[in-house]
């Protein structure tokens, strides 16, 4: 028998400074069963640091990557059904992102592993002609922190200011400041 998703709700207070996005984002994310608190929290991370200011272009969702490898952890289509943001998390192969990126007008992968230096290094040389490219690196210890805000039901207050991101829960507030390893947001 099959193991099923576990879903959590978050309910998501932010305020994007950065680039003016402000907005209550009531979201349902299915954790599949080998995902692991802080692969999902990065998840919510990436969602929060990229959801447009207005559907006009289409809504920034959640996918099916863990279950469907053609499909990343999150996207953004228009409303004709092309992929305007493609965002992975974790360390895909350079074939996977090379993949995505004339898929899509943007491309986003969020690390978060203490391996990210070793992965980035692989990888960095092959996809120098990706131009839509952007690569982040979350600090392994700040994305375990981020991953004990985990619960079933989350109320959550994002703040991004000055490229540091503070992630609250009204009683714990973790500090995460994602580094830029290629491209431009």
């Amino acid at each position: 028998m099959a193991l099923k998703a576990t879903i959590y709700k978050a309910n998501v207070q932010l305020a994007d400074m950065d680039r003016n996005v402000y907005g209550d984002h009531g979201l349902t994310i299915a954790r599949h069963p080998s995902e692991t608190d802080e692969r999902m929290m990065i998840r919510l991370l990436a969602f929060a640091l990229n959801v447009p200011a207005s559907n006009d272009h289409g809504a920034l969702e959640f996918a099916k990557d863990l279950w469907d490898t053609d499909e990343p952890g999150l996207w953004q289509k228009d409303l004709t059904g092309q992929i305007e943001h493609w965002i992975d998390v974790g360390q895909p192969d350079d074939k996977r992102v090379m993949r995505a990126c004339p898929r899509a007008g943007r491309v986003s992968v969020y690390s978060y592993s203490a391996s990210t230096p070793i992965w980035w290094s692989g990888i960095a040389t092959k996809i120098t002609r990706a131009s839509n490219l952007s690569v982040w690196q979350v600090d392994s210890a700040e994305s375990q922190a981020l991953a004990g805000l985990a619960q079933r039901s989350m109320q959550l207050q994002v703040t991004v200011q000055d490229g540091a991101v503070w992630v609250g829960d009204g009683r714990d507030s973790i500090e995460v400041t994602p580094r830029a390893l290629y491209g431009q947001r």
